[in-house]
């Protein structure tokens, strides 16, 4: 049984993501040329995208990584972060792009924005792969999106439904079946 069987549809296809991330690579690169970004990944979720976004960055950068908790082991968000990992990079006074897999009620992305600002970046931008606008509870503004998303439960390209899935290429809308039981 192969992980597709779990699955209703392909919503992106490996090929749809490539392009995209080739796309927001070569925005952010003209964007930031002259500076060095810090790239902060949100982990475990964005850390395929974050690879593959600093490989179609042209100019120099470093990366970082945070961990954090809004879900436990269910499908929605508790609305409580928890910093699991904090960033070992000092970002005061550097520019600082976060890189999130998917923008969905927003509770978290506000809180780590609010957060990261407080350490006093010379300029905080926010990337996501995905954005389920219908989900949004907390404000939160974009400057790079990817693709906007139905409300649908994705896996795939980094998202995981109980830690399963994070290893499909495509992003996946997963069957009802398999979470509500």
């Amino acid at each position: 049984m192969g992980l597709y069987d779990d699955m209703e549809q392909v919503l992106l296809s490996q090929q749809q993501i490539r392009e995209k991330v080739e796309e927001l690579g070569v925005q952010i690169s003209q964007d930031y040329a002259g500076k060095e970004p810090v790239l902060v990944s949100v982990l475990k979720g964005a850390f395929i995208f974050m690879a593959d976004l600093c490989r179609a960055i042209t100019i120099p950068c470093s990366m970082d990584f945070m961990a954090v908790s809004s879900y436990g082991a269910g499908t929605e968000s508790s609305g409580r972060v928890r910093i699991i990992k904090d960033l070992d990079t000092i970002i005061q006074n550097k520019h600082v792009i976060l890189v999130e897999d998917v923008l969905d009620s927003g509770i978290t992305l506000h809180y780590l924005i609010q957060l990261l600002r407080q350490r006093q970046p010379a300029s905080l931008r926010l990337v996501t792969l995905l954005d389920k606008p219908a989900r949004r509870r907390a404000q939160v503004d974009v400057d790079y999106c990817g693709f906007q998303v139905p409300d649908a439960f994705l896996v795939g390209y980094g998202l995981d439904y109980g830690e399963k899935y994070r290893n499909l290429p495509d992003v996946c809308i997963l069957k009802r079946s398999m979470y509500q039981k």
